[in-house]
């Protein structure tokens, strides 16, 4: 897929005006059942709530209405596939399985279909290298962002300097916990720290071995990598050794109520990297409450508004819909084809005015996504939870990751990808 022109695009917005047609279809691969439910559930509902929401609110997107196709995967690759392969030819617009595994499986079948796939925040760190993934999007952010934004953060802890520190990474023994390695390598080279790996095998109810290796070893900070079950037990552990909360700080798939909650008092204090602000304070709740909670139709219980992976999931559907918006504008019709929707995504650009006038006010960071940039700006903020309260704070500005070192590893990766799929520049 080339690039569109400016005059293209242009051209096609003074087309005709954008007829009724045709319901959107947008697959939902969730997983409200298995070990990682209690995670899957609130992102599902957020993602549900604000769709439905949108087609109660303004009757769709340019007159079409949302219709959305659910396909449970219990986050099983495996299961993830057979739901694409279900759903793709009830013209799916877009995939985001909210899951590395099976983005990864998913990336060369949906590239051949001409399905877009986004993967926010997750997947194959280099697809944000849309000179070579054309199909698939990974903004606001990476994993290699995001590891290099919090050891920004404990940088800043340290007055400036890491040298002689020394780092654990407690990850999920998966291709998603293996994601951030590289970059952590990277980065410690450069500013000379020492990286201890410690695995933790699914679902991760068992790690007493892994802290008593994190006692022994002593670092200075750890991060984590995990989802699901890992996370709580992890939090529940570092605490059982005294490790100081302030210094022990997760991925944006570690940041939530699930894994702090169940440690209680324990948790104060834990950090995590956030793509939002936390809370309800916005006004796309006042119309998720209006139009769906208050009308008995929400996705779920109702009670998982404001929380931090409903919050995701209300972001990456705000993602999907501005998108469509765009591929209509673009094309001039309504009635948007997949190809078109990977248009739309590649064409997004939200400005904080915009935000506020969907009533995202200061919810998250402005995108710009480009042919050559899928990946978005790659900023985030440090979130730290306050256990008395029950609540999440952002303790930090959203910033920038290390580009020099993300953007070299992002070049690596996709290029060998290109070199061993015969892949020539999808913007030239």
């Amino acid at each position: 897929m080339k690039k569109l022109t400016i005059a293209a695009i242009a051209a096609s917005m003074m087309a005709t005006a954008i007829p009724a047609s045709a319901d959107l279809a947008i697959p939902l691969l969730s997983y409200r059942t298995g070990p990682y439910a209690p995670n899957g559930i609130p992102y599902a509902d957020g993602v549900e709530d604000y769709l439905n929401m949108i087609n109660a609110r303004d009757g769709g997107v340019g007159g079409e209405m949302i219709k959305i196709l659910p396909c449970e995967t219990a986050y099983n690759t495996t299961k993830g596939v057979e739901c694409y392969e279900a759903t793709k030819g009830e013209g799916a617009l877009v995939y985001f399985p909210l899951s590395t595994g099976i983005t990864y499986q998913l990336i060369p079948k949906a590239t051949a279909d001409d399905i877009p796939i986004h993967s926010m925040g997750y997947g194959r760190t280099s697809a944000a290298n849309g000179k070579v993934f054309s199909h698939v999007f990974n903004f606001p952010g990476t994993y290699w962002d995001a590891a290099s934004i919090i050891v920004k953060h404990m940088m800043d802890m340290e007055n400036g300097s890491l040298d002689g520190k020394k780092i654990a990474l407690v990850y999920h023994n998966s291709a998603y916990g293996k994601e951030p390695i590289r970059t952590l390598q990277e980065l410690s080279a450069k500013h000379g720290f020492e990286l201890v790996l410690l695995p933790v095998d699914h679902p991760g109810q068992e790690q007493k071995s892994t802290w008593l290796q994190v006692r022994k070893e002593k670092p200075d900070f750890v991060t984590m990598w995990g989802w699901g079950v890992m996370n709580q037990v992890a939090i529940s552990e570092a605490a059982s050794i005294r490790f100081p909360m302030d210094r022990f700080i997760g991925v944006w798939w570690s940041a939530s109520e699930n894994d702090v909650i169940p440690a209680g008092a324990k948790s104060d204090g834990y950090k995590a990297i956030a793509m939002n602000k936390p809370g309800t304070d916005f006004g796309v709740y006042a119309d998720i409450q209006k139009h769906i909670i208050d009308a008995g139709k929400a996705a779920g219980a109702g009670d998982q508004v404001g929380a931090v992976l409903y919050s995701r999931g209300v972001l990456n559907a705000a993602y999907l819909v501005e998108a469509i918006r765009t591929a209509q504008k673009i094309h001039g019709v309504s009635d948007i084809t997949p190809g078109m929707m990977r248009d739309g995504l590649e064409n997004l650009k939200i400005n904080q005015a915009r935000w506020t006038e969907m009533g995202f006010d200061g919810f998250t960071s402005e995108i710009d996504v480009t042919c050559e940039n899928h990946g978005g700006p790659g900023l985030g903020a440090i979130q730290q939870w306050d256990a008395d309260s029950g609540t999440w704070s952002l303790i930090t500005d959203f910033v920038g990751s290390d580009r020099a070192v993300v953007d070299a590893l992002i070049d690596e990766d996709s290029t060998a990808y290109a070199s061993e799929n015969n892949i020539s520049d999808q913007c030239s």
